[in-house]
């Protein structure tokens, strides 16, 4: 692929990584912050100390703290903020740009109230005419690893298959492979969800329970998201995959993981106020639990690790009850979840 120009709205730890692997593979990168502090460190030092300490930027990466000039002449624009700044973002780009252009997220939220997706969220807010084509980045992808060149598979998705295997060709290196899937709605969804039971994980290792308790969280987690994301119309194969199984492990197992940490936190006894304000970073697992809630109630799904995790972040209630909340249900068949998802499936 020859060299492209791409610009990256959102200089965190996800987006500057992923600046890393377009840069390795010799395309021009225009990486946006709203901090000019932060724009000044990047283009003078060659660091982001802040979300990735340590790590040197080299290539073709720069840094902007006007959108205006970051989108100039650029073909493919990746929007790598929190989730709830997404629709000003897509605003802000809807009234710069003239042509169209092809948009990747790589977001992993849902929004509370209107229930949306990402893409959806963007649909909305970016006229047709200056969209060519949507395509979502997800998969299990810690941005310290992937800064440091880690072997890193994710998963591309896109109603138009030759817009994602654009996106492929153009992240795809011997460190950062990419797989192509045509199912958008269930890699939103298990990219979203997974951070609801990332954050029960790390309560239960908060609380001091062992390897049994977190597998049985990330299996009955699984289910979960399977059993919404089903009925949301997504393909059930795509929970065991990259974007489905794949990110929920990584999430709920490591230290990288924002939603893990705070859920440790949490276990510990924090509140989690407190543990927003010390982390000073977006923890996209508190606001998607509200938004699951609300999308169980919807679709009539039975989410009970996401009900009792949205009464310790909002009700008050205390984690280890909690757990002897989730223990003390009535007994059933684990069967019935996976025929439950196999029938919804073929309905």
């Amino acid at each position: 692929m020859l060299n492209e120009k791409v610009t990256i709205l959102g200089a965190g730890s996800w987006g500057t990584a992923l600046g890393i692997v377009l840069a390795d593979n010799g395309h021009e990168v225009r990486l946006w912050s709203y901090n000019e502090d932060q724009v000044n460190e990047i283009n003078t030092y060659r660091t982001n100390e802040r979300y990735l300490p340590g790590i040197q930027l080299e290539g073709k990466i720069h840094a902007y703290a006007e959108m205006s000039s970051a989108l100039r002449n650029v073909k493919t624009i990746v929007i790598a903020v929190p989730t709830k700044a997404v629709r000003e973002v897509v605003r802000k780009i809807a009234r710069i740009i003239k042509n169209p252009v092809i948009v990747v997220h790589v977001c992993k939220g849902i929004e509370p109230d209107t229930l949306k997706r990402v893409s959806e969220m963007i649909t909305e807010e970016m006229p047709e005419h200056l969209m060519e084509d949507l395509v979502v980045l997800s998969g299990p992808s810690h941005a310290e690893e992937v800064s440091r060149r880690q072997p890193t598979t994710v998963a591309v998705s896109s109603k138009n298959i030759r817009a994602a295997e654009y996106i492929q060709d153009l992240f795809m290196n011997a460190n950062f492979r990419v797989y192509t899937n045509e199912d958008i709605v269930g890699v939103e969804i298990g990219g979203a969800l997974k951070n609801i039971i990332a954050l029960a994980a790390g309560i239960s290792d908060g609380l001091g329970y062992g390897d049994n308790a977190k597998a049985a969280l990330i299996t009955r987690g699984l289910a979960e998201i399977s059993r919404l994301g089903t009925k949301m119309g997504a393909n059930p194969l795509t929970f065991l995959g990259l974007t489905g199984i794949g990110d929920l492990i990584v999430t709920c197992t490591s230290v990288h993981s924002r939603n893990w940490r705070t859920g440790n936190a949490l276990g510990k006894g924090k509140s989690l106020n407190q543990i927003l304000e010390e982390m000073g970073q977006v923890v996209e697992g508190v606001r998607t639990t509200k938004a699951a809630v609300q999308l169980a109630e919807k679709y009539n799904v039975t989410m009970p690790i996401s009900s009792i995790l949205y009464k310790v972040l909002f009700e008050n209630l205390k984690p280890k009850e909690a757990v002897d909340e989730l223990m003390s249900r009535r007994k059933t068949h684990e069967m019935e979840d996976l025929t439950n998802i196999i029938v919804q499936n073929n309905e």
